[in-house]
């Protein structure tokens, strides 16, 4: 197959790193297009008119927003290797909640403590260390959310732990004693060449965040 696969994407971006992610799990070629968020391409505007944001996946002039749908799609169209959601459809539903949680739960208390200040900082750290303690308990003794197998729920994941374990931004916010599963869940994945590749590197996000603030 011929396939054209462009990422529209921002280097920071963690919704973006899902979709690099997958498409590096599968072995996908592809290029990845970096996109100035204060000046968004024609082609941002034209691939993805609804939300006009990254990321946006095209493969063969056809896009696909929205990080999620945009790692199934890659999962479905790409199915001969490394699949990220199981055969089984109940095991397939429970993935596709456990995305969605992280999405709408865990992503939304990370972001208010990304840009909130005080009492209510502290209050989305509080909520965002508790969603972990549900998703700790839901992973249980296994290596991966998919069991055996670096899955769905891990690309939904492990992003955030590029900034809140890996990168060492907030410390020690993350307890290795309180939260030993998901750190050597988080471990685990960061060993995969698909999640390393995918990362920014350290000192750039540190040097980005500083020249923030300092704005702020």
């Amino acid at each position: 197959m011929g396939d054209e696969v462009i990422l529209l994407n921002f280097w920071l971006s963690p919704y973006g790193m899902r979709v690099q992610i997958a498409l590096e799990e599968k072995g996908i070629k592809y290029e990845n297009r970096e996109e100035d968020l204060s000046n968004k391409s024609s082609l941002l505007l034209q691939m993805n008119p609804v939300h006009k944001k990254i990321p946006v996946l095209i493969h063969n002039s056809k896009p696909i927003c929205e990080s999620l749908i945009a790692v199934e799609y890659i999962d479905e169209v790409w199915n001969e290797q490394s699949p990220l959601l199981p055969s089984n459809p109940y095991q397939r539903a429970q993935a596709r909640f456990w995305a969605n949680y992280v999405d709408t739960v865990v992503y939304k208390h990370a972001t208010r403590f990304w840009i909130t200040e005080g009492e209510e900082r502290e209050a989305a750290g509080q909520e965002f260390l508790e969603s972990l303690k549900l998703l700790e308990k839901q992973l249980g003794d296994e290596p991966y959310f998919g069991g055996n197998n670096f899955g769905f729920v891990d690309v939904a994941l492990v992003p955030l732990f590029c900034y809140f374990y890996t990168f060492s931004l907030y410390g020690n916010f993350i307890s290795e004693a309180q939260y030993p599963k998901i750190i050597s869940w988080a471990r685990r994945c960061i060993q995969r060449e698909s999640v390393s590749k995918s990362f920014p590197q350290e000192q750039m996000v540190k040097e980005y965040i500083s020249q923030k603030r300092n704005k702020g």
